[in-house]
């Protein structure tokens, strides 16, 4: 039984469960089914395709911002995997202002880096050195929260993730 996204009955999302957890949610009566997997589960009266994706029938008040905490393995999936200064494949990250000069641990001032890259860089700043940076870093968006809880995000659940902003 794989995993359910779970919406707020605004339609954002604001948790992922197991799969069990969230048929438990509709045969309660608090959630209904949005999309169903393929992957069956038989009663001995009932069979019920396992949710995919679920939203709750009452709003439930989130009391802050859900923001991604800053992580080596949010790192890297925010750059790809790829040093961000040669763009080979990322084994380690690198503050790009060095903490010894007063750089924070911050989405913005943390990126993806190779070995190579980051024991050439040292603690020198940008300016001192010839590396450029491929892309400034930057805090992922809002949903990156649920694509780092699961290996691989269900095309159902795409469009819930990052909604398109209206016209």
């Amino acid at each position: 039984m794989g995993q359910a996204l779970v919406l707020n009955a605004t339609y954002e999302p604001i948790s992922v469960v197991p799969g069990r957890r969230a048929m438990v949610l509709v045969l309660a009566g608090k959630a209904d089914v949005v999309h169903a997997s393929d992957e069956p589960v038989r009663s001995e009266r009932l069979t019920l395709a396992v949710p995919s994706v679920v939203r709750l029938r009452y709003y439930v008040r989130i009391p802050f911002g859900r923001r991604s905490a800053l992580s080596r393995r949010g790192v890297f999936a925010r750059d790809g995997h790829r040093c961000q200064y040669c763009g080979g494949r990322a084994e380690s990250i690198d503050h790009v202002l060095p903490r010894s000069r007063g750089g924070r641990h911050t989405w913005d001032n943390v990126v993806a880096a190779c070995r190579r890259c980051n024991s050439a860089k040292r603690d020198h700043l940008l300016q001192e050195t010839s590396m450029r940076l491929a892309a400034a870093p930057s805090e992922p968006p809002p949903s990156a929260w649920v694509t780092l809880s699961v290996p691989h995000v269900p095309a159902s659940w795409e469009p819930y993730l990052d909604p398109v902003p209206s016209a």
